[in-house]
């Protein structure tokens, strides 16, 4: 058995990464929250080359609406996990079984290139679960058991045994087995992208001379995204100037995560830079 954790924006995005091969990360919860710590956590997962994935915490009601809104606004990528947190609220109400089972199934139909399952605790799995569905995997939690020996007869693919100091969780295999499981195998080697360069870039390049390029190497792969989602002509694809129209365009990606004011301003920020580079697939974003 091989090790990981889970996180949120209550653990600082700079845990030790030794002895782990996979990390969970809170994304969204309902419909209306967005971790704010996500991204910096998928940076930590990345940068030391452990698998990564990603959990929504379900609400009752509105199942598509939370399913949008964690396809839309996670930072997952490409052989990325994806989860359905399903526990009680904060406020003591719960999803119902219907509505969980609904819920994977719409990620899944999203995005059908990620491995979907279900988080839950042995309480929910064995007493209030009535179908026994959990899409691609089962991630049980149960304490005071010993790592890997879940009181529970299905099959599950992770499990969380503690939550000293830290949520902590084995898988049944070997870290080569989860990563060809989870689809980051055969990995696509894409450009990397400096986030500090392409700021600078996005400053400085509407300023100067047409034409002027600041960091042209990290520029382009973010050109070709915005062309490819139709936000950037064609023309200014591959100038690697970060001038006004690309700023433009930068600002109506922007706007379409649901960012208004000096957040669309057209200056890449962590999070959606990740989102960027999520949905169209043409490169790394590193810090």
């Amino acid at each position: 058995m091989i090790k990981g954790i889970d996180v949120s924006n209550y653990q600082a995005p700079t845990w030790s990464t030794s002895g782990l091969s996979f990390v969970f990360a809170k994304a969204t919860e309902g419909h209306t929250v967005v971790d704010s710590s996500q991204a910096a956590h998928a940076a930590r997962a990345r940068g030391a080359g452990l698998v990564f994935g990603q959990y929504h915490f379900m609400w009752p009601g509105d199942v598509q609406a939370q399913a949008k809104w964690f396809a839309d606004r996670s930072v997952t990528a490409e052989g990325d996990l994806m989860a359905v947190d399903w526990e009680r609220t904060g406020s003591g109400t719960m999803a119902s079984n219907a509505d969980k089972d609904a819920l994977i199934k719409a990620i899944k139909a999203l995005r059908p290139g990620h491995k979907v399952g279900l988080y839950t605790n042995t309480s929910s799995w064995l007493g209030i679960d009535k179908t026994g569905y959990y899409g691609d995997f089962l991630w049980i939690a149960e304490y005071g058991v010993p790592a890997g020996k879940p009181k529970i007869k299905a099959k599950w693919t992770f499990h969380q045994y503690t939550n000293s100091p830290v949520d902590t969780n084995v898988y049944q295999g070997t870290a080569d087995q989860l990563r060809a499981w989870a689809g980051t195998g055969q990995a696509v080697v894409r450009p990397k992208v400096s986030l500090k360069n392409l700021v600078a870039a996005a400053k400085a390049d509407p300023k100067a001379a047409q034409g002027h390029t600041t960091h042209p190497a990290d520029v382009k792969p973010v050109e070709a995204a915005l062309v490819k989602l139709g936000l950037l002509p064609g023309t200014y694809g591959s100038d690697g100037a970060f001038g006004s129209a690309t700023v433009d365009a930068y600002a109506r990606f922007q706007r379409s995560l649901g960012y208004d004011g000096s957040d669309a301003d057209g200056i890449p920020g962590q999070a959606s830079l990740q989102a960027l580079a999520t949905k169209a697939g043409t490169f790394t974003p590193v810090p």
